[in-house]
């Protein structure tokens, strides 16, 4: 989505500091991909979305922010929260999760963005949209 920056946000909202707000997540960004069309797997998008509003829930300070921009090939996500630490991939599996781990290989792009209040993690996904025979 390089050269669609400038799109607006589909979904630009701050979450409550609770854990429910992973389930409210997953239903605004699933409502918002049907919404924008999104040809891509939902269900991957609705994964990378959990697992990073849960990394701000668990790891970060304060309400997390969630803002995604969609179309029908692309998808961006950013979870941001006012925490200073920024988040490492460490070693997946049962004792420390599988957070960062699943969001690299799910997405076609990620990264984290200091920012004075904190940070955003983001991450991008594309559908693949070529036709059965040519898979």
């Amino acid at each position: 989505m390089g050269s669609k920056e400038a799109q607006p946000y589909t979904v630009d909202t701050r979450l409550p500091e609770e854990m429910g707000s992973i389930t409210a997540s997953r239903q605004i960004v699933g409502e918002a991909l049907a919404a924008r069309g999104y040809q891509g797997r939902h269900e991957d998008v609705l994964l990378v979305v959990s697992e990073l509003v849960t990394n701000a829930l668990v790891h970060g300070d304060g309400p997390p922010s969630l803002r995604m921009r969609a179309d029908a090939s692309d998808v961006r996500v950013e979870v941001g929260d006012a925490g200073p630490g920024l988040p490492r991939p460490r070693e997946p599996g049962p004792g420390d999760g599988w957070g960062l781990h699943v969001v690299r290989l799910l997405s076609t792009g990620w990264g984290i963005a200091p920012a004075e209040d904190g940070k955003t993690v983001w991450c991008e996904l594309t559908a693949d949209l070529r036709s059965p025979a040519e898979l």
